[in-house]
């Protein structure tokens, strides 16, 4: 199960179902009660409730960019 406190900013997430332009990639904006995205492909911008996120996340691709300034 995805933990959604886990997620950061700049995290790459698959979700189960294509978007529209047939991407299934999306670029986490901003954390917190809601989630933006932004599609990897078109770079659409959703807004998402946590928990709908939770459930449709496929599996999660860290952006590798741990450090901190």
């Amino acid at each position: 199960m995805i933990k959604l406190s886990e997620l950061k900013q700049n995290d790459t997430v698959v979700t189960k179902k294509n978007h529209p332009c047939g991407n299934n990639r999306w670029k986490i904006v901003s954390t917190g009660v809601d989630f933006k995205l932004c599609c990897t492909k078109c770079a659409h911008t959703v807004i998402m409730p946590a928990e709908t996120l939770r459930k449709s996340i496929k599996s999660v691709e860290s952006s590798g960019s741990d450090s901190e300034a």
